[in-house]
């Protein structure tokens, strides 16, 4: 049979139509708004995933031989059911359009321009024909092994074997092979983007800055983001002109990756450029970590050189070159280590000095810079010399102290903005909440800052079967009210969205920007003198949307 005919020969129908509800409930919103093109990359996935589901459970049946209708009731029963569920997805199709207009009119963004639904078609097809097609390939290869065992054992054993040996095949081409590949040519493209060595821009001259001659961190070796965190944000002038008081140069130390061949060395780096550069003779020291490529957000880290009038210090120390979610999956335990590293380093020395002669310490991270940093901050070692508090901005769902402290909310309180205890050592954020409700703070301050819409918080792997708590809960802000969970299809949803969670403006999504920062802040390192005024002041100095600073004038 060749391959053209096979793709045909066994197209089972009652497995299309499940493909095809699978396809109508890919159409219903989820966190993100969805183009054209990935709606379409989306339902072709869910539609071959329905087929794929519907081809396994009638194999299930056919092997145990359960009956089947036939004659006029199977062919009225096929005409019914077709009808049926070609009304389902005509349906979902024309109310996807108000759907996503109405997601996307929350997040402030246009509606959606019409007439798009033949590119989208066109897009569904081709990814189903596509892994259809290895579906079908994948067959053939199962029943030439078949064919091959059937020579030396009974058919019963030779089909089991087949399976397993298929299997075999496919995980030991995608672990050995694919994988390694895809994710080597992804490390050296971003690496390459870091501008590294004989690429790098020429370094700072003033010893101020890390990189600059009299500096113990190489230059070169720094990576592009650490050089932009490092020469970026208000100088003290700057900071002067916004306050009308005296103020300092801040300090800021980056570390790369290429700086140093191990976590504990790169930690020991960063701490050694602190003491050059008189870090703890500041009155606040921030260790913040960075995102998968090193990035800092500095919508978070210049509202708070200005609310401290310069008189900061903050340190980073980079662990990959992968984007997030990429890092997130193949490179988590890199950067748990190099979070724990610096933590510990930093931490160790800082409580060796007199309590009442050393900066005030806080801990920050966004996105899997949460992650790692939260990992890092080991509340056992820190009960006698404890830090001062920590802002964890857009934390992973797999977390382990964010799910800690998210399942010990006060009763009644939201999944998306809990409530925990009196609120005098946790407190959560968002675009529409800015922590300062609860009881006086304690000696430690924590701080959460996450939005409803962030599927890189709300994300859950327990979505292919069951839904996620927030979804039993009425909609946070921003969240659409028509969003449903559809086992197996939301969890695909929840995937797209992850990829697309920084597209999103400002205040939604995974995209954290200045304004939303600025009053965690105040909370959680209580700035000297500051006011309400100074607080909508430096919003407004710093409007300037998502990844964006605040060194306008």
């Amino acid at each position: 049979m060749s391959f053209a005919r096979a793709l045909l020969a066994n197209l089972s129908l009652p497995s299309l139509l499940l493909a095809l509800l699978f396809l109508a409930a890919s159409l219903t919103p989820s966190l993100i708004p969805r183009g054209p093109v990935v709606q379409g990359v989306l339902g072709g996935l869910v539609m071959a995933l329905g087929y794929l589901l519907g081809r396994i459970v009638d194999a299930l049946w056919l092997a145990a031989d359960l009956p089947r209708m036939r004659g006029r009731a199977a062919a009225l029963a096929r005409t019914v059911t077709t009808v049926a569920v070609l009304g389902v997805l005509a349906w979902a199709a024309v109310a996807s359009v108000r759907w996503q207009d109405d997601l996307r009119l929350r997040m402030g963004l246009e509606a959606a321009e019409g007439g798009h639904w033949l590119q989208v078609g066109l897009i569904v097809l081709a990814v189903f024909l596509v892994l259809y097609m290895i579906g079908v390939a994948v067959q053939l290869l199962f029943r030439l092994v078949r064919a091959a065992l059937y020579r030396v054992m009974p058919p019963r054993r030779a089909n089991v074997l087949g399976v397993l040996v298929v299997v075999l095949v496919l995980f030991g081409l995608t672990r050995d092979r694919l994988v390694p590949a895809v994710l080597a040519l992804l490390d050296e493209s971003y690496e390459a983007a870091q501008n590294l060595f004989e690429n790098a821009p020429p370094a700072p001259t003033d010893p101020r800055f890390p990189g600059s001659p009299d500096s113990l961190i190489g230059w070169q070796a720094m990576g592009q983001p650490g050089r932009d965190f490092v020469t970026g944000g208000p100088d003290g002038e700057a900071i002067a002109a916004f306050t009308g008081a005296e103020a300092l140069d801040p300090i800021r130390v980056y570390v790369g990756r290429a700086n140093a061949s191990t976590a504990e060395a790169r930690a020991q780096l960063a701490l050694d450029e602190l003491l050059r550069l008189g870090a703890f003779e500041r009155e606040v020291l921030v260790v913040a970590s960075p995102t998968g490529t090193g990035w800092l957000d500095p919508g978070s880290h210049d509202p708070l050189d200005y609310m401290h009038g310069g008189d900061i210090a903050t340190v980073a120390v980079q662990y990959s070159y992968l984007q997030s979610p990429l890092a997130l999956i193949f490179e988590t335990q890199t950067g748990l280590e190099q979070a724990t590293a610096t933590v510990a380093t930093i931490h160790d020395y800082w409580k060796t000095l007199p309590a009442g002669d050393r900066p005030r310490l806080y801990i920050h991270g966004l996105s899997l810079g949460a992650w790692s940093s939260m990992y890092a901050t080991n509340l056992f070692r820190l009960v006698n010399d404890g830090i001062d508090g920590a802002l964890w901005a857009g934390p992973p769902f797999p977390s382990s102290f964010w799910n800690y402290v998210q399942n010990a909310r006060n009763e009644g309180t939201p999944w998306v903005l809990p409530e925990v205890g009196d609120g005098a050592l946790v407190r959560y954020a968002s675009h529409v909440a800015d922590g300062s409700e609860g009881a006086e703070w304690g000696d430690m301050r924590l701080m959460f800052l996450q939005y409803p819409s962030d599927p890189i918080v709300f994300y859950e792997p327990a979505s292919l079967w069951r839904a996620p708590t927030w979804m039993r809960e009425p909609p946070g802000h921003g969240v659409s009210p028509h969003l449903r969970f559809v086992p197996v299809v939301t969890q695909f949803q929840l995937a797209i969205d992850m990829a697309l969670s920084t597209t999103t403006p400002a205040g939604y999504g995974h995209s954290y920007y200045a304004q939303d920062y600025i009053e965690p802040w105040v909370q959680v390192t209580a700035p000297e003198g500051w006011t309400a005024e100074d607080t909508e002041r430096l919003k407004a100095h710093c409007d300037n949307g998502f990844q964006q600073g605040c060194t306008n004038e």
